[in-house]
């Protein structure tokens, strides 16, 4: 066998496709691509492979195991390509130079993803849906929709995802770690989306808005939730009082009015609270956090509600107005003391 390495005799002969291979154990891995053959089963996500290099380094992705480390900054990866790619971070190698926008990329795989990005070209095409995405990767991580396939686990909890930023991003609710710092008041953050929700507090920015009324909002979720007022029936029914909500869970934290139930409690004095956000500005009492500040001013304030009454102090709005003599109030309780002169109370 030996000798054949110098003759370049190649015995062993593909019936397919006469291909011919020096040892027989070649011939017998070739012909799998063949009879589709994918001996090596994961027995983690069911995923199969004909070549056991490819399954052994699928394996990693369920193990967690980075056999390839950074001699740098002691960082680890499951492939060498990772590896060779990260190392160029220290070289600061650049070698692939856009020329419409001057931006050097390490790798060609990752300038032509950038061209790509850069043209709006997509010629990555899923068979199951008509989308089209302009990276292999996003191809294969959007086809998981469709196959339910969700190979990154959690070694804590044994949650599934399909993404592996995904895993990464829970892992943090075992770690406690918070990597986004909120430059305005060092809040940390476990989520980059959660510190740009948060960092909307301190702007003032309410970028969501309702097609309807025009009314805006910091998040998407509360755009969503106040649409209902417009879409849909307030089909939730309150026994006690006939009130109406839109959601099942509104209902159940307006009948705590009635029921007097108070479910959650500070920690710091035991008080108790029907909501949960009243709790939370309950609680800055003790924190002393006062994430809500005026922009004209910069005066912080526990709760959003009285930033709102404050800055009626700089735009002059005084929305409450008396019914008898139509005198106006920028504050509920002011308009309140008022009424008593009428009624003598």
């Amino acid at each position: 066998m030996h000798q054949r390495s110098h003759t370049r005799e190649k015995p062993y002969k593909c019936t397919q496709c006469n291909k011919s291979f020096l040892q027989f154990s070649q011939l017998n891995v070739h012909y799998k691509i063949h009879c589709r053959e994918n001996p090596y089963k994961c027995i983690v996500c069911g995923k199969c492979f004909n070549c056991l290099s490819k399954f052994q380094r699928h394996l990693r992705i369920h193990t967690g195991e980075k056999p390839y480390k950074c001699s740098e900054c002691d960082k680890a990866f499951n492939v060498k390509w990772n590896l060779t790619v990260h190392q160029k971070i220290h070289t600061r190698e650049k070698p692939n130079k856009y020329s419409e926008c001057n931006k050097s990329l390490i790798t060609k795989g990752i300038f032509g993803t950038h061209q790509r990005i850069q043209s709006g070209e997509k010629p990555y095409k899923c068979s199951e849906f008509d989308k089209s995405l302009s990276t292999k990767d996003t191809l294969r991580a959007h086809q998981r929709i469709h196959t339910g396939e969700k190979p990154y686990k959690c070694s804590q909890c044994e949650k599934s995802f399909s993404i592996k930023r995904r895993l990464k991003t829970h892992q943090r609710i075992h770690t406690g770690e918070k990597p986004y710092k909120c430059i305005q008041c060092d809040k940390l953050f476990s989520r980059k989306d959660n510190l740009r929700n948060h960092q909307r507090i301190h702007t003032g920015e309410k970028p969501y808005k309702c097609i309807q009324c025009d009314k805006s909002f910091s998040r998407k979720n509360y755009l969503i939730n106040h649409q209902r007022i417009h879409i849909v029936k307030k089909r939730y029914k309150c026994s006690q009082c006939d009130k109406s909500l839109t959601t099942k869970g509104r209902l159940r934290t307006h009948q705590r009015i009635h029921t007097g139930e108070k479910p959650y409690k500070c920690i710091q004095c035991d008080k108790l609270f029907s909501r949960k956000d009243n709790l939370r500005n309950h609680q800055r009492i003790h924190t002393v956090e006062k994430p809500y500040k005026c922009s004209q001013c910069e005066k912080s304030f526990a709760t959003k509600s009285r930033l709102i009454t404050h800055q009626r102090i700089h735009t002059g709005e005084k929305p409450y107005k008396c019914s008898e003599c139509e005198k106006s109030f920028s504050r509920k309780d002011n308009l309140r003391t008022h009424q008593r002169i009428h009624t003598r109370e």
